[in-house]
């Protein structure tokens, strides 16, 4: 066993010193590669998903309709530095959260879609008139 492993050695040694660099650079390339890809398809996305979510929940306005990572809904009530109080239900049950516990703030959301519809309609409307305007010049 020990002339094998003797022999392996050996036999390892003498590869990296005849290659030396010319044998480990593809190897480094690979690695960089690998770590590139790596970064682009999970930690970017990642941190791009954080930072969103950390815009969330600072911009996170009383009167706003937001679910906690719980799965409880509510309206905001009340909002400090690092804590929110939300209202649910119709018996107004008052209940105090970390900021961190917001999930989702879905008034902000259907104020997002509302301007991404309105944006869509004001490109459809300029088109609509691009087109009557080429069809009067024929």
């Amino acid at each position: 066993m020990t002339d094998f492993l003797t022999f392996a050695m050996m036999g390892a040694t003498s590869t990296t010193q005849q290659g030396g660099l010319k044998d480990t650079m593809p190897m480094i390339i690979m690695m960089a590669a690998l770590f590139g890809a790596m970064y682009f398809f999970t930690i970017r996305p990642q941190k791009k998903q954080q930072k969103m979510e950390q815009e969330i929940r600072e911009n996170t306005q009383i009167g706003d309709e937001i679910t906690t990572i719980g799965g409880i809904c509510g309206k905001v009530v009340s909002v400090k530095d690092d804590t929110i109080v939300i209202e649910t239900g119709s018996d107004r049950v008052k209940i105090k959260f970390k900021k961190y516990a917001i999930q989702t703030n879905h008034t902000a959301n259907e104020k997002i879609q509302a301007q991404r519809e309105a944006a869509k309609a004001a490109m459809m409307e300029k088109k609509a008139k691009k087109s009557k305007k080429d069809k009067d010049a024929e």
